[in-house]
């Protein structure tokens, strides 16, 4: 971030008097979520994440049922029956939540296997917005914030039009 600012500085002080420096800023994670393709791939993630959550809640209630059978049974069961039901509710415990954190890494890279086509389509858009809008440079808004500028120009609506128009 520091970079940044030290370029932006850089650029600014470089400028010729006679010519303002022209910002543009881009909230990417708002055209990620905006854009007709980023929707289809939010649509797509929440239908994978929810068929594997129903997967997980069921394995969970299953557990929780031996859990409650244990408590009933656990009175009349030798230490040694209870010893082995508490050990094989354990390995459960730890399969569920090794198998929720395998589905979690899986979401996670599918999420940026749908996303990395988009995020460069954005990028050629952004370029291509930036110089229509005469824009001397362009930045990402969340990343970078600038708390001040004379000539910002706000370009993350008209990238979100030219991504959809271009990219059907």
């Amino acid at each position: 971030m520091k970079i940044i600012s030290v370029a932006l500085l850089a650029i600014t002080l470089a400028a010729p008097a006679a010519h303002a420096l022209v910002l543009g800023k881009v909230d990417i994670q708002k055209v990620l979520l905006t854009v007709k393709q980023g929707q289809k791939v939010r649509e797509e993630l929440k239908k994978e994440f929810d068929k594997k959550q129903g997967s997980l809640q069921k394995e969970e209630g299953s557990i929780r049922k031996m859990q409650e059978d244990f408590q009933k049974q656990g009175v009349v069961m030798n230490d040694k029956a209870k010893a082995k039901k508490e050990q094989e509710i354990q390995e459960k415990i730890i399969l569920l939540q090794q198998k929720s954190m395998s589905y979690q890494k899986e979401i996670q890279e599918m999420e940026n296997k749908l996303k990395k086509p988009i995020l460069e389509r954005v990028k050629e858009v952004i370029d291509e917005v930036s110089k229509s809008a005469s824009v001397d440079m362009t930045y990402e808004s969340s990343t970078a914030p600038i708390v001040y500028a004379k000539d910002e120009k706000d370009l993350t609506d008209d990238v979100v039009k030219a991504y959809d128009k271009k990219f059907k």
